[in-house]
C-alpha cells in the first residue's frame, strides 16, 4: 500500500454562507493530494501529458462526515490500497482536521487515456515501476 499526506489551509473563498467548506472544493483537495503523491514518487502529471497520456476522472465518490471550516489546517491523505493495473487506478482519500478528526472520505477512479484519441491506454511502465515497491 502506498500513502502520502498533504496539508491544505482552508481559504475564505472556499467556504459557503454557513462557513463550511463548499462541497465541490473537496474534489480539488483530492486532486492536490493525488498530484503531490505522484510527485513524491517522481511521477509528474506535466510529463505524462507531454508523453501523450491523460488521466481523466472516471468516477468520484465523497462521504462528508463533519464540516471543514475557514482557516482549518487539513491533512489530506491519499491511499493506493491496490496495485494499479490495466488502464485504471483507484485513489482513496481521507481528510482530517488538526484535532485528527476524520471529516471526509472519498475516492477517484482515474483512467489513463491516449491524449490524441481519448481512448483508454495501458498505465505507463515507468508509473508502475515507481509504485510497485510499495506492493511487494
Amino acid at each position: 500500500m502506498y500513502s502520502s499526506d498533504v496539508h491544505i489551509r482552508v481559504r475564505y473563498a472556499e467556504t459557503d454562507q454557513m462557513g463550511y467548506v463548499y462541497h465541490g472544493n473537496f474534489a480539488a483537495y483530492f486532486e492536490v493530494a493525488r498530484t503531490e503523491a505522484f510527485r513524491y514518487l517522481g511521477i509528474s502529471y506535466k510529463e505524462l501529458e507531454a508523453e501523450g497520456v491523460g488521466m481523466p476522472v472516471g468516477e468520484l465518490r465523497v462521504k462528508y462526515r463533519r464540516p471543514a471550516r475557514y482557516d482549518d489546517l487539513l491533512r489530506v491523505r491519499m491511499l493506493l490500497r491496490q496495485m494499479p493495473e490495466g488502464s485504471r487506478v483507484l485513489f482513496e482519500y481521507e481528510i482530517y482536521n488538526e484535532a485528527d478528526e476524520l471529516l471526509t472520505e472519498g475516492s477517484t477512479l482515474m483512467v489513463f487515456v491516449n491524449s490524441s484519441t481519448g481512448r483508454p491506454t495501458a498505465i505507463p511502465q515507468h508509473v508502475l515501476e515507481s509504485i510497485r515497491p510499495y506492493f511487494s
